[in-house]
């Protein structure tokens, strides 16, 4: 009985090096799994931390909360969606009754909300908020409604006309007397 001893003790520490091993390994992954899947700190720490206290359970656990896709496919899964948003049509909604509205109505045919403005040189419609006429480079609706700007008040006095010379300039300042007379 005595020489069966050794090997079972070199089989459990086979086994405990084994699992210790193993233990390690899951760390490992648990690790590099929740960093391609996010970039929150506390959300590495605490996963490490599950697997490294529980074990088994924690990976369990991990698997469970971890999140469903990693950044990258995220990733791709957002420049696929806006790919597909970019290859649709515009669409218009009208901002008065919400119905939709084609990209070259001027007016909305539901409620008469203005939606744009044709151009006054080539008749192609307008945004509102255009300030050129993209098609032709005539002056857009901007331009054309907004209204010229009031003259600024300056803060210097103007000049009277009792205080006008003969000719309707301003008198020359009088310049103080130094005792010489210029040659």
């Amino acid at each position: 009985m005595d020489s069966w001893q050794p090997i079972i003790a070199l089989v459990a520490a086979i086994l405990i090096a084994y699992v210790f091993i193993l233990w390690l390994g899951t760390i490992f992954w648990v690790y590099r799994d929740i960093r391609e899947r996010t970039r929150d700190g506390w959300s590495h720490a605490i996963s490490v931390a599950l697997v490294a206290l529980l074990t088994l359970p924690g990976l369990i656990l991990y698997l469970m909360i971890r999140p469903r896709d990693t950044l990258l496919e995220a990733y791709e899964r957002r420049l696929e969606t806006e790919a597909l948003i970019g290859d649709m049509p515009e669409r218009r909604i009208c901002p008065g009754c919400q119905r939709p509205a084609r990209p070259d109505y001027l007016v909305c045919p539901h409620c008469r909300t203005g939606l744009r403005q044709a151009c006054k040189s080539c008749h192609k419609p307008l945004e509102l908020t255009w300030v050129a006429c993209p098609y032709c480079a005539a002056t857009g609706p901007q331009q054309m409604t907004m209204p010229a700007a009031p003259p600024i008040p300056s803060a210097a006095p103007q000049p009277s006309a009792t205080s006008m010379g003969a000719e309707g300039a301003p008198p020359a300042p009088s310049r103080p007397s130094t005792g010489r007379t210029s040659p």
